[in-house]
């Protein structure tokens, strides 16, 4: 596994672990690194295993194959001290899924538009394939598509980094088979986590949609620890990327909480 690291180690205060989202990497932070060490805070992002420079999993293709991975390299990483651990998408399932396993890991959970959840009847959004297509130009109007399928709430923003962060990282996903995030698991393991658990999502989230508002209900019922569901307004489902300044100042305010 590769871990990026910034800023320097404290006594008596975790480093904020980040895990990005499917078919990405580190860079899925990329805004929200330097606001969090300014604070004070030393930073640790993965590279999940199967993205980014990180290699595959021993065996498995989905959240459940990295929690072992996962679950050592923090003990190498941390020797045993308990971080403060932010998830975002995929990262929060697999995060949640990692506390469920190893409570100990973490202090704190933050969850980012985390899915399996169970709250939705159905999936919200649909996504076109690209790889097969023979040119440049018609891939990347799929992944124009798929950005504001999923990703995000202001298509102005698809220009740019945005774009060219995706493109990146999904090149370097060799996990594309992931089928977790469409159930309920999430909701089933976080009543095992025993760490207070906190939430920010987008107000206009693609995973959840209309659905948004019955998050809440189902974190109070799911986690054992809960302390609330932010919602940033104006903001879909990559929140730390599309609203960085409201979403690190809700995040800094968990931190502290």
């Amino acid at each position: 596994m590769v871990w990026h690291v910034w800023g320097e180690s404290r006594p008596g205060l975790p480093p904020v672990v980040l895990f990005h989202g499917g078919s990405g990497s580190w860079t899925h932070w990329l805004r929200n690194i330097q606001p969090l060490v300014a604070a004070g805070r030393q930073v640790i992002a993965a590279d999940l295993p199967g993205f980014g420079d990180s290699a595959l999993p021993p065996s498995g293709g989905d959240a459940d194959a990295l929690v072992a991975p996962l679950a050592d390299g923090l003990n190498r990483l941390l020797g045993g001290e308990p971080c403060d651990l932010v998830g975002f998408s995929f990262g929060g399932l697999t995060a949640g899924l990692l506390l469920a396993e190893h409570p100990a890991l973490a202090r704190r959970l933050v969850l980012v538009g985390a899915p399996a959840m169970g709250v939705t009847p159905d999936r919200q959004f649909e996504l076109k394939a690209w790889r097969h297509l023979p040119s440049a130009a018609e891939q990347e109007a799929v992944h124009r598509f798929n950005l504001a399928a999923l990703m995000l709430n202001d298509a102005s923003l698809i220009d740019g980094l945005a774009l060219e962060l995706h493109i990146a990282n999904l090149h370097r996903d060799r996990m594309p088979r992931r089928r977790l995030a469409h159930t309920d698991i999430l909701a089933r393991s976080l009543p095992r986590v025993r760490c207070p658990v906190h939430a920010i999502y987008g107000a206009h989230d693609a995973l959840y949609k209309a659905w948004i508002h019955q998050l809440e209900d189902a974190f109070e019922a799911a986690a054992p620890d809960f302390r609330g569901l932010v919602l940033i307004p104006e903001a879909g489902h990559w929140v730390p990327f599309e609203r960085p300044e409201a979403f690190d100042d809700a995040l800094l305010t968990v931190l502290t909480a």
